[in-house]
């Protein structure tokens, strides 16, 4: 047995030049040991070549596995359901039986057709027919049906205590072109979202960013009815911008990225100043999803993601944070302000508080007058004045007058209708 360091000697028959009386590879054994080694080729080290006596080869280095990426079934579903509820609300709108109900009230006769009385499309359509171009210039149902299937207004949240107006009023919409205006975006926008973070954190960031949009809309649209997805839509938006900013270290280009995203979102907030556009469910939507955004899109480092997915023996080196300091700065800062901002915003809104009292300039937020248009509220409100079956309205906000003779003097239903329809 050699000690440490010695090479062992083996005895050679060179008679069979076998190792220890084996056979086969005498002649290569009678040869010198140089010429021996020449001849097994320049690439041949013997039993003790280097990759024998160094250091083992190390390990291949991690390979960098991505986020998760998510099925998207959410957003589709969510476009199918505000589709169903447009549906569902144009047949509740029955524009030609409210129609004839109304013309045979004030003394017309029933059988007179519903496109007379003010119904688009009603022999195509039946009672999915739109209400007037005059009534309804988004093509849509009139705003009572709204109302009835849960439209956001100011004073049915405060007085009625119908507080669940600020969720359903962003899976309504006023029309064909308020709708298609919206999937589209939605679908454009959410499903990316949907497939980088997941539908649990999306669909979170889009209900309470249509709710953000529907409390500053209450506070100072009071006297008007808001409906749409737009503020959950812009939530979607200030989250992206949010999520830029908190994951800027992974990013490539991101000048570039976040001047087209701030070039977007300047652009939609610029088409609110129009009238008839409810900017500050824009504003309320957008705030609530850019604090949402550093809240529930943030993502891990790449140095935490590649530690964790190292292999077993491969060197770490320092041992990475999950998140960077900033980030959870920004996601404490974010957290504080959007609780504070939906407690102080629900105690001011059922505390009856109007916010455009107490600004003079906040309604150009929402829109600017011109010379082209005008930003005063359609007010479907009329005074009333009966004597027997005769009844006299006036249109609070326009001034028009006019006289009806009712067939049935109680008929509420029809009053409401006439005073829309005088109104508009």
């Amino acid at each position: 047995m050699p000690r440490r360091g010695e090479t062992a000697v083996v005895p050679i028959d060179v008679t069979s030049g076998g190792r220890g009386g084996g056979g086969g590879g005498g002649e290569d054994q009678e040869r010198p040991k140089s010429e021996r080694h020449r001849s097994r080729g320049p690439g041949h080290h013997g039993r003790h070549g280097p990759n024998q006596r160094g250091r083992p080869p190390p390990p291949p280095p991690p390979v960098f596995r991505p986020f998760r990426r998510w099925f998207p079934f959410l957003v589709p579903l969510f476009v199918v359901a505000n589709v169903a509820l447009f549906v569902l609300t144009m047949y509740v709108n029955d524009c030609p039986a409210h129609a004839q109900a109304t013309g045979a009230a004030i003394g017309g006769s029933v059988g007179e057709s519903a496109t007379a009385q003010g119904c688009w499309l009603a022999p195509e359509l039946g009672r999915f027919a739109f209400q007037s171009f005059k009534e309804n210039p988004l093509v849509g149902p009139s705003s009572a049906t709204l109302l009835e299937m849960g439209a956001l207004e100011t004073s049915k949240v405060t007085k009625d205590q119908e507080g669940w107006r600020l969720i359903t009023c962003i899976w309504l919409h006023a029309g064909v072109i308020h709708i298609l205006a919206n999937m589209l975006s939605l679908v454009m926008i959410g499903i990316r979202l949907e497939k980088e973070f997941g539908f649990m954190r999306i669909g979170t960031l889009y209900v309470i960013s249509g709710v953000g949009g529907s409390l500053l809309s209450s506070l100072f649209m009071v006297s008007n009815i808001s409906v749409g997805a737009s503020g959950a839509l812009f939530g979607l938006l200030g989250s992206m911008l949010s999520e830029l900013i908190t994951n800027w270290t992974i990013y490539e280009n991101k000048i570039a990225a976040l001047m087209t995203l701030v070039m977007i979102i300047v652009i939609n907030l610029a088409v609110g100043i129009l009238p008839h556009v409810d900017n500050f469910a824009h504003l309320g939507g957008f705030t609530s999803g850019f604090c949402l955004g550093f809240v529930l899109l943030m993502r891990p480092q790449f140095g935490y993601i590649n530690q964790k997915n190292s292999p077993l023996g491969y060197p770490m080196g320092v041992t990475k944070r999950k998140f960077k300091t900033y980030q959870i700065i920004l996601f404490v800062i974010a957290a504080v302000v959007l609780i504070t901002g939906f407690t102080v915003g629900l105690v001011l809104l059922f505390q009856g508080f109007n916010a455009s009292e107490h600004c003079s300039w906040c309604h150009y937020l929402s829109c600017v007058p011109t010379s082209k248009w005008s930003c005063n509220a359609t007010n479907n409100s009329c005074m009333s004045s009966q004597l027997g079956n005769q009844l006299n309205l006036t249109c609070e906000s326009t001034g028009k007058t006019a006289t009806y003779v009712l067939s049935n003097p109680n008929n509420t239903e029809a009053i409401k209708n006439l005073c829309v329809r005088l109104c508009s």
